[in-house]
């Protein structure tokens, strides 16, 4: 097949995989019309906030999902299709069981819904919220940019208020919180990843014996994530089901990282007798424990987010069966199925795009790393809720990412400074014994390299450079490991978020107010 052929076969290939997906999409939302209309007989607003609560699940599954997923598929330890199944069931699940049986009407509490002219205004503002926040997360996940579907509707239900009900509706200090979270929530995570990975680096793989320190950490760091997620998990997951106090989830993760470290200790033991005393092999060692992370992120995501699909829609059944307007609604069961299936149904058709994006095309991926990351959102998380700061799970996946990343890139410039000093204080001498001792020095462990550094030091003395070259190395060592493009857009992404959403909103409050006064 010639060339131009094959291009045009790829592309005909794309546009029907493109063409089912849509397909499918809108046989969902079809679907959803058919219930609302035919099933329960309802007003044909709440036809026309089912059929947008639908397509909002499609989104979060498209775009917010691949937080909890991408780097277990970056890392390998995952392939796109299991993550995927893993996803959806654990997604559905969370939605389903631990969703909660009321939600609350108005996100955040981020506008006075005493301001709010009468029910049918309430109703087209939640409308123009969920349309809009839903268009905000289809664009960007087009651009493959992962954003905050909380910020979507917060950004919604904020410009759709404003319309309705002038500035004076807003809790800006609400606001000005959400607002710091877009700083606190990447950078937090950012660092507590960093700093997994540095342990991991210092105890395990810059020793010598990489199997010996694996036996002794990789129990360790498996048992603190066990624990970690089961705090998580009750924290977050279950928070719904079972209310429970804090020293009490605490605890309870305690016993259960006591019990999984009593178990994990003679498994490691006896996986890494046949192992070779490398980082490859020791990185195989954090696969299951990757798997559960994966798991238990989609559990608690699907319990949690899952509100940002059918909050407005369960207020907006709420306000026209009832009327008035609550703080609170009341979740029927066939609007929590809209949100669990249009979850899932995003992540099948659409998630993989942001799934790549977050494993991969931020900065390379190992088991060890993601590890770092799922550890990362989950502490993050636990912190948060304890200091009540409104961070986002899709800040902190990525910011964990990047954290990593930059992690990376340091620890490279510093050993490329390394190496150039070693090959600066050999200037002149014998190729070979240059390389013997560069060989050397890549074996040794991290204080075994300090020791070599001040007996080089010790008994030669360095070629002294302009400064004007020592700065131009300086930039040579800056070897970037994290994709400025990839940081611009997502920052960008990040920014815009709310505004955007917010902006459209009051456009779909005016056309829908419009169009619906006489």
């Amino acid at each position: 097949m010639s060339q131009p052929d094959q291009n045009n076969f790829s592309a005909t290939l794309l546009a029907r995989r493109e063409l089912l997906r849509t397909g499918a999409a809108l046989m969902f939302i079809v679907g959803i019309v058919l219930f609302t209309g035919a099933g329960i007989k309802a007003d044909y607003m709440l036809v026309v906030a089912a059929m947008i609560g639908g397509y909002m699940a499609i989104n979060i599954g498209a775009n917010d999902v691949a937080n909890n997923v991408g780097p277990a598929v970056g890392s390998g330890a995952l392939t796109m299709a299991g993550a995927i199944v893993i996803a959806v069931i654990f997604e559905a699940a969370g939605a389903v069981v631990a969703g909660g049986d009321v939600v609350g009407t108005i996100k955040k509490g981020i506008i006075d819904p005493q301001m709010i002219a009468n029910t049918d205004t309430f109703v087209w503002l939640m409308i123009a919220a969920l349309f809009s926040g839903a268009i905000w997360l289809n664009v960007a996940t087009a651009l493959g940019a992962p954003v905050s579907t909380t910020h979507s509707i917060v950004g919604g239900v904020l410009g759709a208020g404003i319309a309705a009900g002038g500035f004076a509706i807003a809790d800006w200090s609400k606001m000005g919180a959400i607002a710091a979270s877009w700083v606190i929530s990447p950078v937090i995570g950012g660092v507590i990843a960093a700093s997994f990975l540095y342990l991991i680096k210092r105890t395990i793989t810059y020793r010598e014996d990489k199997l010996a320190a694996a036996r002794q950490m990789v129990p360790l760091l498996v048992a603190l994530m066990a624990g970690t997620f089961s705090t998580y998990l009750l924290l977050k997951g279950l928070k719904k089901l079972w209310a429970v106090e804090f020293g009490v989830t605490v605890l309870m993760g305690f016993l259960v990282a006591v019990l999984v470290y009593a178990v994990m200790r003679p498994l490691i033991s006896r996986s890494t007798r046949q192992m070779e005393n490398d980082k490859h092999a020791i990185n195989r060692l954090f696969t299951v424990p990757l798997i559960f992370a994966a798991a238990m992120l989609s559990f608690a995501h699907g319990a949690n987010d899952v509100a940002n699909a059918i909050g407005p829609l369960a207020a907006i059944n709420d306000a026209l069966l009832y009327g008035g307007i609550a703080n609170k609604a009341a979740i029927p069961l066939w609007v929590m199925i809209i949100g669990a299936v249009g979850i899932a149904l995003g992540l099948a058709l659409y998630g993989p795009k942001l799934i790549r994006t977050v494993g991969s095309e931020i900065t390379d991926l190992d088991q060890s790393r993601a590890f770092c990351i799922a550890m990362a959102a989950a502490i993050t998380v636990i912190i948060a809720s304890q200091l009540a700061l409104p961070v986002s799970s899709t800040h902190i996946a990525v910011g964990a990412v990047f954290g990593v990343g930059f992690l990376r890139e340091y620890v490279k410039a510093i050993y490329a400074r390394v190496v150039h000093e070693i090959e600066l204080h050999h200037q002149g001498g014998d190729k070979e014994v240059v390389e013997r001792f560069l060989e050397g020095f890549q074996r040794a462990s991290h204080k075994q390299r300090r020791v070599l550094l001040q007996q080089l030091k010790a008994r030669a003395t360095p070629a002294r450079l302009a400064e004007i070259e020592q700065e131009q190395l300086a930039r040579s060592y800056r070897e970037q490991l994290v994709k400025r493009s990839a940081l611009m857009k997502i920052v960008a992404a990040w920014v815009i978020t709310v505004p955007a959403s917010g902006l459209l909103a009051m456009l779909v409050f005016y056309a829908i107010r419009g169009a619906m006064l006489p």
